[in-house]
């Protein structure tokens, strides 16, 4: 049975998940900030007491090693394999293109840093829900209903899936029709959903051995285009490349902003980690080796990679490769064999990169039930740990959905590319929400790091705009992307009588206002002893 305890919370009072009440070993909001950056941070929040709040599931029982595959799992996706060719197109040049890998790092880096401040201060998984709800505490759940329609809505992994199943194919000499790659990209999220919410010890385990099969590769590239640049392969002029490096420049505002993007997109992952911190051994140490860690393994792969890329092919033959760079490149150094070899490699990337992200994915799910936020046959169900008591499947389920409809609804080849754009660009929006605050409420210095974020972020998501094609494909992008974080503004903001704004009640305020009801929140420790934010109504008085 659940064993209840009644802590019968005005409105004054914090909610039962809320970021503001919980802290590991007893640690102060300043102290946690504190072991980061040596400073003591001002900001408006009272002691956190974690524990009770992340109890349930396995416990912690992520270290380093894991946390830092688990970023490089990530990060190290399809992207690396694929990006350099159009990153090319974008920019007209090498010295421009590997510049841009270098910024990329540069910049995922000052995000990694805001990610680390709010992680130490706030070590709890659920990443930005946390975060937001932290820095947006009014309206109450006003944060919390908007980001869970992005992370809901958009919580899929079905571009992994599909590239996982084309690459098979290919692999397998077999045509690639549609519903035959539907299938096999079904197959794939449902046997990744059943792997993390049956066997969850042994889903960690091949999380962490795909993620070292892909750094294996990626030296393999990197010291076979060292093996190339010595002159010592059949590939005449290893350094035609980067004789005149900068010759062809693109002078478009609007195309280095792509091509940031897509550079971005290709180290999107640094901040894995902040999603199951609830799940990590002692987790403001191992956050701050593990972040810095795992991205800087993934920039010095990429940056090689790209070079040994550049050396093994001429500019022209790269920018007409479309998505197929590392296939050039191992054909025209290994032969036509390797090339096949190639699509096992990329489909096994692609797995490995759906495990981590599912893996994730589910923990923020349950976070988001644990708070309180409606779902279909109630949050005790959803928030569970069940059937193991170890791992939460229907977390999992609720990513499985989403992920399931965009694998049937648009055509594989049309689905791939616009699910990049749609799941980043609101990304970036809401990105420039989490980190504006850090104005008023941290000091000037730590602005070092949170300026260039913040400056990336509204960039990106203004620049497009400037010499945007006019096509309908390129309209139904930005709409869709506007439109998506917004989904929860309009039911939670604008119907809601102001008293009900002002004292923070949950999102269904307004309709218990007039009915003269109020609801008063409470903590059910479930049977797996995880904790969830339940509601009950009571009469008002008039």
């Amino acid at each position: 049975m659940e064993k209840e305890r009644h802590s019968s919370e005005k409105d004054s009072s914090h909610d039962a998940s809320s970021t503001q009440d919980f802290n590991p070993g007893g640690l102060s909001l300043e102290e946690g900030a504190s072991q980061l950056f040596g400073l003591f941070v001002v900001f408006d929040q009272p002691a956190l007491h974690h524990a009770p709040d992340a109890a349930g599931g396995m416990g912690r029982h992520l270290g380093i090693f894991s946390c830092t595959m688990l970023i490089v799992g990530r990060i190290i996706g399809t992207g690396i394999f694929s990006t350099p060719s159009s990153i090319l197109s974008s920019v007209g040049s090498v010295g421009a293109s590997l510049m841009l890998w270098v910024l990329g790092f540069a910049l995922s880096f000052c995000g990694l840093f805001v990610w680390l401040e709010y992680g130490t201060m706030f070590p709890r998984s659920g990443g930005e829900k946390v975060y937001l709800e932290a820095v947006y505490k009014k309206p109450r759940f006003f944060v919390t209903v908007i980001f869970a329609m992005n992370a809901i809505l958009l919580g899929f992994t079905a571009s992994g899936c599909i590239v996982f199943a084309n690459n098979i194919l290919i692999a397998a000499g077999h045509t690639a029709e549609r519903w035959v790659v539907r299938g096999i990209a079904l197959g794939v999220i449902v046997f990744v959903t059943v792997l993390h919410g049956l066997t969850p010890r042994f889903g960690i385990w091949l999380m962490n051995a795909l993620s070292m099969f892909k750094v294996i590769i990626l030296l393999f590239v990197v010291v076979s285009g060292w093996v190339v640049l010595s002159g010592k392969t059949h590939i005449k002029d290893p350094h035609l490349n980067f004789k005149d490096a900068f010759a062809g420049s693109s002078h478009s505002g609007n195309d280095y902003a792509t091509a940031t993007f897509k550079v971005l997109f290709a180290y999107t992952g640094w901040s894995n980690v902040n999603y199951v911190l609830n799940e990590v051994k002692n987790p403001i140490r191992t956050l701050k080796i593990a972040g810095p860690l795992g991205l800087s393994i993934c920039a010095a792969l990429y940056l090689l990679a790209n070079i040994a890329y550049f050396a093994a092919a001429t500019k022209d033959e790269i920018r007409h490769s479309g998505v197929t760079v590392a296939s050039l490149f191992f054909g025209k150094v290994f032969g036509k064999t390797a090339q096949k070899a190639l699509s096992v490699i990329v489909a096994l990337s692609a797995l490995g990169n759906v495990i981590t992200v599912t893996y994730s994915a589910a923990r923020v799910n349950q976070e988001l039930a644990k708070e309180g936020v409606p779902l279909p046959f109630g949050n005790k169900f959803w928030a569970s740990n069940w059937p193991t008591g170890k791992s939460p499947l229907p977390g999992l389920i609720i990513h499985l959905i989403p992920s399931i409809i965009v694998i049937i609804a648009p055509p594989p080849e049309v689905a791939y590319p616009f699910i990049l754009d749609v799941e980043g660009y609101p990304a970036q929006i809401i990105n420039v929400f989490i980190v504006l605050v850090t104005e008023n409420s941290l000091p000037l210095l730590n602005l070092i790091q949170h300026s260039p974020y913040i400056a990336l972020n509204q960039g990106i998501v203004l620049a497009p705009m400037e010499e945007a094609p006019s096509t309908q494909a390129f309209q139904s992008l930005a709409a869709v992307s506007r439109v998506l974080p917004r989904c929860g503004v309009i039911p939670r903001h604008s119907t809601i009588p102001e008293t009900c704004k002002q004292s923070g009640r949950h999102p269904s305020a307004a309709v218990l206002f007039v009915f003269k009801y109020e609801l008063v929140p409470h903590k059910v420790t479930l049977d797996d002893g995880t904790v969830v934010n339940v509601f009950s109504h009571n009469s008002k008085e008039e």
